[in-house]
């Protein structure tokens, strides 16, 4: 099979401009032209109003080395590659089960890997099946109820259940990870598409259902699942090994082997892990809003005259502003960055607190991006050494102050602050909405947004956004929203692993995932999983290699 790359096509082409375009790529009749198909697909819209898609295809023909002496190595073809993923051979003994902690993508596909080779692991979650936890999460949307087990950040399918599942990372992946999580996916229900797709997503809705069918399946191969299940505690021997696991049902579960895949918002747990010596140290994320437009306003600006056109969907957006820097001999903000942080075309802005008398907000979207409103948290970054110094843990006691902030500006009850961006330019506080209707539930108060966050990260904010006009006219529109607070980026912490995958001072113990500081989204996170069974079976094997 041969594989070409960048192969252009106006979006309104005919089925058959694919066939052609790589037979003339090929330089090949069409008879020796056995199959084509789509490997990826993205678009270029750099040029509005004449929009390109851009083909990645592989091409049966008829001799192929004799067709690439031919073409020579400019040519933008070659071998496609194997995207196979391989099981790693199980371990010949077993001493207890492996356990896996949390629900997550990155727990998920921990145990599904365990569970593949065999070894029937037990997967640890503290919140409830799905369908439950999403009637719970309801419950704090519609009636103000908050459950801090089950919600946007804790109960099966982790934080990325209720987001815009998207399903692509800046990562490496030598060894097919990826292909073997979009393929897995897919198996479970998901679209066919983000196997082929350049910014492959989900939904929200279709997640709940992916997340089902993967149970089923770990389930069918012996794997273990213990909903409504907090780990507790941690008994370790002599040499710090991991030995047993104290449940928040009181029991002991003894277990050698734990892959840690908690999530960014298991604060409870980092606790217990930092009370035990478990090697950790803060590290950087980012503060800030929710902004919201009209979606038909970012399609406009993005696309121009071919907005709405059903390939293209609703579009989205990534910019970034470095603030600046007074040590450059500019009057700034210590060059600091502010950026866009999980866009969500045509989607809503969700409450995602996880304590009570605390406010956090997060995006989502359906899988068919089709709401009124796109959506993006404008962050700015903050770091252990500036903005929270001490223990590993002060990153944590940052973003709490800030939530209880929120919280309190929006009326104590889970209504959330929310500001004009014409009335937040101008230092005013909001009396009332505009054009823009706030997505959020279960509701607003208009107020001044800086009162629940840093002066710091309001400045920045305002220097920003100004910028961002000039990049998407209409970004700083008086009547955009603006919802306090977006706390929730990435983990404020690591759990410093080694070559192993184990943590530093803790043998058998796999820090994993978004919550130990090795991932940020689904895709990163369930390919991190992967890898840390990977190490897992490693270790049962008794050899050392280097990750």
């Amino acid at each position: 099979m041969l594989r070409l790359h960048e192969i252009k096509l106006p979006l309104d082409h005919a089925p058959e401009a694919i066939r052609d375009a790589a037979r003339t790529r090929l330089g090949v009749p069409d008879a020796a032209l056995r199959d084509v198909t789509v490997f990826r697909r993205g678009h270029d819209a750099r040029k509005r109003g004449a929009i390109m898609l851009v083909y990645t295809l592989d091409a049966e023909v008829e001799d192929e080395d004799a067709v690439l002496r031919r073409l020579g190595p400019n040519a933008k073809v070659g071998m496609a590659k194997d995207t196979s993923y391989r099981l790693p051979a199980p371990p010949p003994s077993l001493r207890h089960r492996p356990v896996v902690i949390g629900a997550g993508p990155c727990g998920l596909f921990s145990t599904l890997i365990l569970a593949e080779i065999g070894l029937r692991p037990i997967l640890i979650e503290r919140g409830p099946i799905v369908r439950q936890r999403t009637k719970d999460t309801w419950g704090l949307w519609r009636r103000n109820i908050l459950n801090p087990e089950a919600n946007v950040q804790f109960g099966e399918g982790g934080a990325g259940t209720f987001s815009d599942g998207k399903l692509w990372s800046g990562i490496g992946d030598s060894e097919n990870r990826i292909r073997k999580v979009l393929e897995e996916l897919v198996a479970a229900g998901a679209p066919d598409e983000i196997l082929y797709v350049s910014k492959p997503h989900i939904g929200t809705f279709r997640l709940v259902t992916v997340v089902e069918t993967m149970r089923e399946k770990i389930e069918a191969l012996g794997g273990t699942y213990r909903f409504d299940t907090r780990v507790d505690g941690m008994e370790l021997d002599a040499d710090r090994r991991i030995r047993a696991l104290r449940l928040s049902d009181g029991t002991v579960l003894e277990a050698d082997h734990v892959v840690l895949a908690v999530g960014h918002s298991a604060r409870d747990t980092f606790t217990m892990l930092h009370e035990a010596g478990v090697d950790m140290v803060a590290k950087p994320f980012s503060i800030g809003v929710r902004i919201e437009h009209p979606q038909g306003l970012i399609n406009t600006c993005r696309f121009g005259p071919q907005a709405g056109h059903p390939l293209l969907g609703s579009a989205d957006y990534k910019i970034v502003h470095h603030c600046r820097d007074p040590h450059a001999g500019k009057r700034g903000l210590d060059g600091r960055s502010v950026y866009s942080f999980c866009m969500c075309p045509g989607g809503r802005v969700v409450a995602a607190a996880s304590e009570p008398g605390r406010l956090v907000t997060n995006g989502m979207s359906q899988y068919r991006r089709d709401e009124r409103n796109a959506n993006a948290g404008i962050v700015v970054s903050v770091t252990p050494e500036r903005d929270y110094p001490g223990s590993p843990l002060a990153g944590i006691a940052f973003q709490r102050r800030w939530e209880e902030a929120a919280f309190h500006a929006g009326g104590g009850d889970y209504r959330a602050p929310a500001q004009r961006v014409g009335d937040f330019l101008a230092g005013r506080p909001s009396t009332e909405l505009g054009e823009v209707v706030p997505s959020y539930l279960p509701g607003v108060t208009p107020t001044d947004l800086s009162l629940c966050l840093p002066d710091f990260a309001v400045a920045a904010i305002r220097e920003a956004l100004p910028a961002f006009e000039r990049q998407i006219p209409g970004f700083a529109m008086a009547d955009a929203v603006m919802t306090a607070v977006e706390t929730r980026t990435s983990s404020p912490l690591r759990l410093r692993r080694g070559d192993d995958g184990q943590s530093l001072n803790t043998p058998g113990l796999f820090p994993s995932g978004e919550g130990a500081g090795f991932a940020g989204g689904i895709l990163s996170a369930a390919v991190d999983g992967i890898k840390q069974a990977e190490a897992v079976i490693r270790s049962l094997h008794g050899a050392l290699v280097t990750a």
